[in-house]
């Protein structure tokens, strides 16, 4: 049984380990929230940056306590770490694994792990969750009630496609029961479009998709493949699925964090197992299928399972997560990693400030790196801490974000960033945009006609800030 699994069975979890400091100019770690249950446990999932330039996340325990070890919150945290919870109450979900993604409305999407309204069957306990909609105020809507047919206990960020939709997995449910690959529309309409069988397809998706510009969603299963060890795949708009690769345990296995495409047009991940010593890898995977091993972790000061979700910063460099060891044995580290596999560890998590990072990080468009421990932290009310949010900054300055990162000549962009009321510009790889300054957090523009890929670069009267590539891809 790997770590994560035993972890999720238990929950009450762990003995484990972290990474090597490496001095870092202008490095600062913060411990914005220690979590007290009442405001909610374990937080499992990466946060998100809203257009109001607040962070939106959630906890898998704590805060209503309908439920045995509480059913979990949704949370707002500002950037200085003043707290709002809001708490599920079981028949509207609970135990929120996964992250939240915001829409151009301004709600929020996610899902439930367990909970809902159906009794659900095969191997859901407490009902097989649900995907809901919440407001920015607190108002949550559940859209749907997972099945088990039609899939259950969900644990990944759902993904909102350009075609208006939301596409996610479940770990569970099904044809066979080994998961699924869903589209649910934002009134509440789902389609099954894959049912995993954990064979050559791989199994038990707990991991979110991601849209690349070639329309298509890609993503990883946890098991199931070769030896089962997991897989990457594609899997169309309409549900035509292929395996791209299937790891054997030497190249990495049990890949439990997902994909980003880089700017390369690369996806980069991490597996949780697997690779030299057993103890998770980096990984970097074409679309074509060809995978290369960047970093085998090593336990120990290295570092050991990472489960995170990594991000590509503007630096050009992936930064992550490892969920234990380091120099504080068995509490986890930050890493960062170069496109080309040189790791360097940035932070040691003591208990004290985290434990066990599961949750990757987002950076926000101030620079810093936001994210959540599991455990860990100064409350007493759990019994290895509660979890905790944090933020580091590694000195990379301000920029803008835009959302989506792709799109065609006359698609709908929204830009985020700080202090924006004094735009004096928007242009897209050198091509001026038409532009509407919505707040001091975010605009709303359009892929105008002659651009092409390439940043977006927002002026203002002090600064120039600049996104990461966007890909016009028509």
């Amino acid at each position: 049984m790997s770590k994560l699994n035993w972890c999720l069975s238990a929950c009450a979890l762990f003995l484990l380990w972290a990474t090597t400091v490496v001095a870092q100019p202008a490095q600062t770690f913060k411990t914005l929230h220690s979590f007290d249950n009442k405001d909610g446990t374990y937080p499992w999932a990466a946060l998100v940056q809203a257009n109001d330039g607040n962070f939106y996340g959630t906890t898998q325990n704590g805060g209503d306590m309908a439920c045995a070890s509480g059913c979990g919150t949704v949370f707002k945290i500002t950037p200085t770490g003043r707290l709002t919870t809001f708490r599920f109450h079981g028949t509207n979900g609970s135990q929120p694994f996964a992250g939240l993604v915001q829409a151009a409305n301004g709600d929020f999407y996610g899902t439930t792990f367990s909970g809902g309204t159906s009794n659900g069957g095969g191997n859901c306990a407490n009902n097989c969750g649900t995907v809901f909609k919440i407001t920015p105020g607190g108002r949550l809507t559940t859209l749907h009630n997972f099945t088990f047919t039609d899939g259950g206990s969900a644990q990944s960020r759902l993904v909102l496609a350009t075609d208006g939709n939301f596409y996610g997995t479940t770990e569970l449910g099904g044809a066979t029961g080994a998961g699924t690959v869903f589209k649910i529309t934002p009134s509440g309409t789902l389609t099954t479009l894959h049912s995993f069988t954990n064979g050559a397809d791989g199994g038990l998706p707990i991991a979110g998709l991601i849209q690349a510009p070639d329309g298509n969603f890609y993503g990883t299963t946890w098991t199931g493949g070769t030896g089962n060890y997991g897989t990457v795949f594609k899997i169309t708009p309409t549900g035509t699925l292929t395996t791209l690769h299937r790891f054997d345990n030497t190249d990495g296995a049990l890949p439990a964090g997902g994909l980003v495409q880089a700017t390369n047009g690369q996806f980069y991940g991490t597996t949780e197992e697997g690779g030299t010593k057993s103890y998770g890898s980096v990984f970097k995977i074409t679309a074509a299928g060809k995978l290369t091993t960047l970093h085998s972790f090593l336990g120990g000061a290295d570092g050991d399972t990472p489960v995170s979700l990594l991000v590509q910063a503007t630096d050009g460099n992936f930064y992550g997560t490892a969920s234990y060891d380091g120099l504080h044995p068995n509490f986890g580290t930050i890493f960062k990693i170069t496109p080309g596999g040189k790791l360097t560890t940035l932070h040691n998590f003591d208990s004290t400030d985290g434990s066990y990072p599961y949750a990757g990080m987002v950076q926000a468009t101030n620079g810093e790196f936001y994210g959540a421990t599991f455990a860990g932290g100064s409350s007493s009310a759990c019994r290895f801490g509660c979890g905790t949010v944090f933020s580091l900054s590694v000195g990379l300055g301000p920029f803008v974000e835009t959302l989506p990162t792709s799109g065609n000549v006359g698609a709908a962009v929204r830009i985020l960033g700080t202090g924006l009321t004094g735009v004096t510009s928007v242009t897209f790889h050198g091509t001026a945009a038409k532009f509407k300054v919505i707040s001091k957090s975010e605009i709303e523009t359009n892929v105008p006609s002659g651009a092409t890929t390439g940043t977006v670069q927002v002026k203002t009267a002090k600064n120039t800030l600049k996104s990461n590539v966007f890909r016009v891809t028509k």
